[in-house]
């Protein structure tokens, strides 16, 4: 079975797809680094569609999602733009917690596997 690798670098790819499944590295915002959980979060969820139609999927086929915040109080924040986004009748398995991040400024990252 053959893998595609998506934005491969040095240290990882952004998204890798194997058969029928398609892995998203950790993803954080760029344009609003040091803004507003909302408004990472939405950057964040913005770019995972992006990649997810690249590899030839969308969120109605999201498996699971890993969701790290550096402050888990700001937990409801990010709920309110994921439930807007996440597809209604196909939320995936999901973890979300609290942990250090590793660039300044960032304050989400997310990480999901969809099928195809």
């Amino acid at each position: 079975m053959s893998i595609e690798r998506h934005d491969a670098g040095p240290l990882m790819s952004k998204a890798v797809v194997h058969g029928n499944t398609v892995y998203l590295a950790g993803l954080t915002a760029d344009k609003t680094r040091g803004k507003s959980v909302t408004e990472q979060t939405g950057e964040i969820l913005s770019m995972i569609d992006g990649y997810l139609a690249k590899c030839g999927t969308d969120k109605s086929k999201l498996l699971k999602a890993n969701i790290w915040l550096t402050d888990i109080g700001t937990w409801a924040e990010m709920n309110k733009v994921w439930t807007t986004w996440v597809s209604p009748g196909n939320t995936p398995a999901r973890a979300t917690v609290e942990a250090k991040l590793a660039a300044p400024g960032v304050t989400v990252e997310i990480m999901v596997e969809a099928g195809k």
